[in-house]
């Protein structure tokens, strides 16, 4: 390390005890946070993520000095894939990463890899999409309501319905891709074929089936998000769904069309978390809420002022340690803006979201949610109690720790209590949802009765 580093390491450590003195003695209000919020135990951080636009909150907080602001320096690692990524955190090469929402809860669960991995922030809404080859398009085509020249949107599976079924008419599979057996992506995909009368397949981990495709009327399979177009290009695969800028590309590489993105299959849905070791949580308390108020700011810059900051925030994904998409690629997406056809680019300014609608704060009823459907399609392979989901989204998702990183932001002076809207009066339940596109609504109080009333999935004691 250069001395001049160290020195400036130095200067920045007495500056955050400083800081947390003062705001302990001159905040009444946040008293005993302040107190409690002493210098990071651990400053050199090491953190990982996959090329994907909504890691887009560890690259703010990092190029913007949000983490050097709580004493906080970090490492930002790109991975292979995102079991890579999951085993390197279990393993302590990693301290903490960009996660898929459901690899805290599946991790805890023992499905797969057994770790204790919690989830004190939730990184953003949105920001996935289903996209079809240009073959299954044209298929797919005569069977869409359209708006005089144009697709109406959002496009149900219905319309896919009928290729599925020419396929199995000619002897063949229909394939798509998702990025991982746990991910947003692969739910996401199954809820909007089931609604379109589709049935995805189940899994049966009792019987040693990982894949996922019992009884499937379309067959499943994991890709690594970036890999995602070419391996639709070479044919393996049908179509996708997949976080940006992978969808973007395809249509620009003219490959393939999107045809719904994941805020038509539930508005503001939760996506991508950071998830850490409940170990290094225990180990180091002060330097997780550090890097929670840390990346609660980068959430804030990305969607202040109505998203002005996304082009500079784009300008930084483009760059080869981040994303390392071309530029007009990412900004398709994160400027408010989607193409589906090529030339239909149409207004979609909540496709990602940071930090509106309390998109930071880690909701039991999400975590939920991601069980449920866990459940629904053989994951978790027997019936369980309203009570037992409940407990298990209370050991991953921890806005107890959100809520202080929350209560010394207010008392720094860089937020007010009204940013966080309803925040320190929450349950961690949303109450009931009614914005999917089946219109089926979600009580996360009742995950039960929400998994009998799905059409296709598996209910009550059914196990394969």
């Amino acid at each position: 390390m250069s001395a001049f580093k160290s020195s400036r390491r130095h200067f920045l450590k007495k500056t955050v005890l400083a800081v947390s003195t003062v705001m302990a003695f001159s905040s009444g209000a946040y008293v005993s946070s302040a107190y409690a919020l002493g210098a990071p135990e651990k400053e050199e951080l090491k953190f990982g993520f996959i090329k994907l636009t909504d890691m887009a909150p560890l690259a703010i907080a990092a190029e913007n000095g949000y983490f050097e602001d709580e004493g906080l320096y970090v490492q930002l690692e790109a991975q292979a894939n995102w079991k890579v990524l999951l085993d390197r955190v279990i393993d302590g090469q990693l301290d903490g990463a960009h996660m898929l929402a459901g690899q805290p809860i599946a991790a805890t669960m023992g499905y797969g890899t057994k770790a204790n991995i919690i989830t004190p922030i939730s990184m953003d809404l949105n920001g996935n999409a289903i996209t079809v080859s240009n073959k299954t398009w044209a298929a797919m085509k005569p069977y869409v309501k359209m708006d005089g020249d144009k697709p109406v949107h959002p496009i149900s599976a219905s319309a896919l319905k009928p290729v599925v079924q020419s396929y199995k008419d000619a002897g063949k599979s229909f394939k798509m891709g998702m990025v991982f057996p746990v991910s947003t992506h692969n739910y996401e995909l199954r809820y909007w074929l089931a609604a379109g009368g589709l049935n995805p397949g189940f899994y049966a981990p009792d019987r040693g089936n990982t894949a996922g495709t019992l009884e499937a009327d379309v067959l499943l399979s994991v890709t690594p998000p970036p890999q995602m177009p070419a391996t639709m290009e070479a044919g393996t695969i049908e179509g996708y769904c997949v976080g940006e800028p992978w969808n973007q590309q395809a249509v620009f590489k003219g490959i393939g069309v999107p045809v719904i993105s994941d805020n038509s299959i539930q508005k503001n849905n939760p996506e991508k978390v950071f998830g850490l070791r409940e170990d290094f949580y225990e180990k180091y308390p002060n330097t997780t809420i550090r890097v929670v108020k840390a990346m609660i700011r980068a959430a804030y810059w990305l969607d202040a002022e109505n998203n002005k900051n996304r082009p500079a925030a784009v300008k930084i994904l483009s760059k080869s340690n981040y994303v390392g998409a071309d530029y007009k690629v990412i900004a398709n997406s994160m400027t408010g803006t989607f193409e589906y056809e090529k030339g239909d680019q149409r207004s979609e300014p909540d496709f990602n979201v940071f930090f509106r609608y309390n998109a930071t704060y880690p909701y039991y009823s999400d975590a939920i949610w991601y069980m449920t459907q866990m459940r629904r399609w053989g994951q978790i392979s027997e019936q369980k109690t309203d009570s037992w989901y409940k407990d298990m989204a209370k050991k991953v998702y921890r806005p107890d720790i959100y809520k202080q990183a929350v209560n010394e932001l207010i008392a720094d002076g860089k937020f007010k209590e009204t940013d966080f809207p309803g925040v320190s009066e929450s349950d961690g339940f949303r109450g009931v949802q009614n914005d999917f596109m089946d219109g089926v609504p979600y009580d996360g109080t009742k995950p039960n009765a929400y998994i009998d009333s799905m059409t296709i999935g598996l209910k009550g004691s059914t196990k394969l």
